[in-house]
């Protein structure tokens, strides 16, 4: 059931994927992890506010985002939750940002107000990136109305620079948004994507009765083109939208994702659309992009349908280098699952890899690839939750409140949904929208972070059970961009590689950390690692030991990280 034939259905009155997750003989591996929830103990006492008082207002469904970020540059990753707020003539209670700083022991401490961050704004989404260069992590806060930079001081707080950067007065219903230097200059530019044209005052009266009111679905409003900011270098941005080749008045964009489709060095653009196809933007080195989703196999459904895409992420899953694409969507149309099928070309392989049929009767939001138990293949989290809490009335088979998909790589090309099997605390039904993992304890493993509209946002830390390790990488670029967002580290050992992309965004509304983890099982060394940055310098180092970090600094080498 997408969105109009759900809101058709009210008007009119109202485990098959574990079968396919295995080929013939193949026996589903044990999930070596466990995700307990560690919200209370580490202090995250924070509640989303949807502004909701009965008005069914659209942004109300869509939540908001979370982040991980290592502010004040202690080398332990924070937590930015994003809020929203009351809306006028309905005010209740005052709602903001929420700033955690890690504290190394496993808790975390509210610094929002000491940080300049308590303040109230309709929030969506944040991306995180050092766009000037200081070595400090600066955030954007996507909004409904004004988007708002923050710059980061590098003294623990936050100015606001929307409006000497340039990004003023620039009114929109904002949501995902990533930082992607997409012309190798040396600077993060920035790229913001819009949903619809909306505004409380012109919200569209859509009914199930003609006069009870009910969240109208995206076809009822009209679409709005995404954003792309070109970085000065100075301190100040240009709307490029237009010269660039991304200006698209017909998306309603939710997602976005970075990735090389052609390994050519340059980052192109995958971005989730509500109802319209979805886009994938091709850098043509440049300084601007070609628009070539339905050419690729990416825009559609196998069926040729345009579906409720929310959350993106994309990633290298076979060692080849070419990424495959996840696009979560509404429930009945299944998480896409796009494979490579040659230059420039996809298809969705969701239904044969066994994350189609799984994912059948949930509605998907947050979406990553992570290599959860470390045993070096990727896997894919999907945060769940449907839009209306009185859905069960029309489909007794789908809540408002889903339990995630944790979709385990089996090595062969397929995937098991063992949500259940990584504890009863992270399998519970949530009401889940955004979704952002990083290592906060700093144990090796990715823990994971996740949203709930209207509600809690919960922290569950990973546990690893086979003994398992990693190597991570944390870059700094002095002629790239300063995080190293749009370089490739590429690991080899015992005649296999894995690859990973620094990248900014992706998900849904959120962002998890930049530093990037490998999964190497119980090895000691890896024979090999090569980075490219997105200068075009190459770099490589030989025998580094797993279980520890490093960070490689462009053109001065890797050192350990201190534990």
């Amino acid at each position: 059931m997408n969105r109009r034939d759900f809101l058709a259905g009210l008007c009119g009155g109202l485990a098959a994927g574990s079968v396919l997750s295995n080929r013939a003989g193949a026996q589903a591996r044990r999930l070596g992890m466990r995700y307990v929830d560690v919200t209370d103990k580490a202090g995250l006492a924070f509640s989303h506010n949807s502004g909701a008082y009965g008005g069914k207002l659209l942004p109300e469904t869509l939540g908001s985002g979370c982040a991980f970020l290592d502010y004040d540059g202690d080398g332990w990753q924070d937590i930015l939750l994003v809020n929203g707020m009351d809306w006028p003539g309905h005010k209740r209670i005052r709602s903001t940002l929420r700033l955690y700083r890690n504290n190394r022991d496993g808790t975390f401490s509210d610094a929002t107000k000491s940080a300049g961050l308590d303040i109230e704004l309709y929030g969506m989404g944040v991306a995180v990136g050092d766009w000037n260069n200081d070595g400090f992590p600066d955030v954007l806060i996507t909004c409904v109305g004004q988007n708002r930079l923050f710059r980061n001081t590098g003294k623990g707080t936050f100015v606001d620079v929307t409006k000497s950067s340039g990004l003023a007065r620039r009114r929109a219903f904002s949501t995902s948004a990533l930082w992607v230097d997409f012309d190798r200059d040396g600077f993060l530019d920035l790229f913001v994507c819009n949903y619809v044209k909306w505004a409380a005052e012109h919200d569209v009266f859509c009914s199930r009765d003609g006069k009870e009111k009910f969240y109208c679905t995206p076809e009822a409003y009209r679409g709005e083109t995404c954003w792309l900011f070109h970085n000065n270098g100075n301190g100040t941005f240009t709307d490029v939208t237009a010269t660039s080749g991304v200006f698209d008045t017909s998306s309603k964009s939710l997602g976005v994702a970075m990735l090389d489709i052609d390994q050519d060095g340059w980052p192109d653009l995958f971005v989730a659309n509500d109802t319209q196809p979805n886009k994938l933007y091709r850098n043509q080195q440049d300084g601007t992009f070609k628009e070539i989703g339905v050419g690729s196999g990416l825009a559609f459904s196998t069926d040729g349908k345009a579906r409720a895409g929310m959350g993106a992420d994309a990633a290298d899953l076979d060692g080849s280098g070419r990424p495959t694409v996840a696009v979560t969507n509404f429930d009945n149309e299944m998480v896409g699952l796009y494979r490579p099928t040659g230059p420039r070309l996809y298809e969705d392989a969701a239904m044969r890899a066994g994350i189609g049929a799984a994912s059948r009767t949930t509605l998907g939001f947050g979406c990553l690839f992570a290599d959860v138990d470390l045993d070096g293949s990727l896997d894919l989290l999907v945060a769940n939750g449907h839009i209306d809490d009185t859905v069960r009335n029309i489909r007794g088979n789908v809540g408002h409140a889903q339990p995630p998909h944790l979709f385990v790589n089996q090595g062969n090309g397929t995937f098991r949904d063992s949500a259940a099997e990584a504890g009863r605390e992270f399998a519970q039904p949530w009401v889940g929208r955004g979704l952002a993992c990083g290592d906060f304890d700093r144990d090796g493993d990715l823990d994971l972070l996740l949203t709930t509209n209207n509600g809690p946002a919960r922290l569950f830390r990973n546990d690893q059970i086979d003994g398992n390790r990693s190597i991570r990488f944390r870059l700094v670029g002095t002629r790239s961009n300063r995080d190293g967002i749009g370089a490739t580290v590429r690991i080899f050992h015992g005649g296999s590689s894995q690859s990973r992309l620094v990248k900014s965004g992706s998900s849904y509304l959120s962002q998890s950390e930049l530093p990037v983890t490998f999964g190497v099982g119980r090895r000691d060394l890896v024979d090999r690692v090569v980075v490219n940055w997105p200068s075009g310098r190459t770099e490589e180092y030989k025998g580094l030991a797993c279980g520890k970090a490093y960070e490689c600094v462009e053109g001065r080498g890797v050192t350990a990280m201190a534990p």
